[in-house]
């Protein structure tokens, strides 16, 4: 069934092309690539070309020295006609449950500062009480699940006004999308970034295009019930993952960038 399941999903490109097309984006010469994978680059040149078919072990060899997401290599193996090896469960399959738990866990022992746990496409899967308490005022339909934490952020209707340095932080999460595009090849995350980039946004003056010298991160400014909210933020994945749902999952942590910050979540 999970093979069935990925033949539906995927395309079904060649998985030789699909070697030379991760290579070519992680900006990697057949050269160079051949001594990483310590294997000639004529062979490499005849796997990418169709020429030799590869084994199992050595798809996901090359696969995991090209740092190919877990999807993506279920994609892979199926396009050189293998089963697909991740398994993908719901965030509630019993068998992530400890995964589960450590969200919770993580998320609630924030408090009294939000935090999130998003999946691949920024969608947000569960929020802290904190989170809920800084979305007031928010035009509904961006609260209908699911909830794109991006779109959220970005839309006129949505945070957007209230973000004090709305350009800089702008520029950092279209910074961090194109990375997480260049990295997936996920055309839905493109897809994102082309209407988030058509969302109307202020000029920076030039105050606001400046970093703070004496910063150690681009904070997150945000206007609430009279007061200027700063925060950094901070990703956290699990490690080692063989799980695609779980190698997809972030948790999004924002800590007070200054005592008057922290201060006002306290007392809430």
């Amino acid at each position: 069934m999970l093979a069935l399941r990925y033949r539906r999903a995927m395309n079904t490109q060649p998985v030789g092309q699909l070697l030379r097309e991760w290579r070519t984006r992680r900006r990697l010469s057949q050269l160079d690539f051949a001594a990483e994978a310590e294997i000639s680059s004529k062979h490499l040149s005849f796997l990418e070309t169709g020429r030799s078919q590869p084994s199992r072990d050595m798809l996901l060899h090359l696969a995991e020295l090209l740092e190919v997401p877990l999807r993506e290599r279920n994609a892979m193996l199926i396009a050189a006609g293998f089963a697909p090896m991740f398994g993908e469960r719901s965030l509630s399959d019993p068998a992530l449950q400890a995964a589960r738990e450590a969200v919770e866990l993580v998320l609630k022992g924030h408090e009294p500062y939000p935090a999130l746990a998003i999946d691949r496409h920024w969608v947000m899967l569960a929020a802290n009480g904190a989170v809920a308490a800084l979305l007031g005022g928010i035009d509904a339909s961006l609260l209908k699940p699911p909830v794109n934490v991006l779109r959220l952020s970005l839309h006129p209707d949505g945070l957007a006004p209230r973000i004090v340095n709305l350009p800089q932080w702008r520029a950092h999460l279209f910074a961090r999308l194109r990375r997480q595009i260049d990295v997936s090849a996920d055309p839905v995350l493109a897809a994102l970034l082309d209407e988030l980039v058509k969302y109307p946004a202020p000029a920076a003056n030039a105050r606001e295009a400046r970093v703070d010298a004496n910063a150690v991160a681009i904070p997150f400014q945000l206007a609430f019930e009279g007061s200027v909210l700063s925060f950094i933020s901070t990703t956290t994945v699990f490690g080692t993952p063989i799980d695609v749902t779980l190698s997809e999952l972030a948790l999004e942590t924002f800590f007070p960038a200054d005592a008057a910050t922290a201060a006002v979540l306290r007392a809430r």
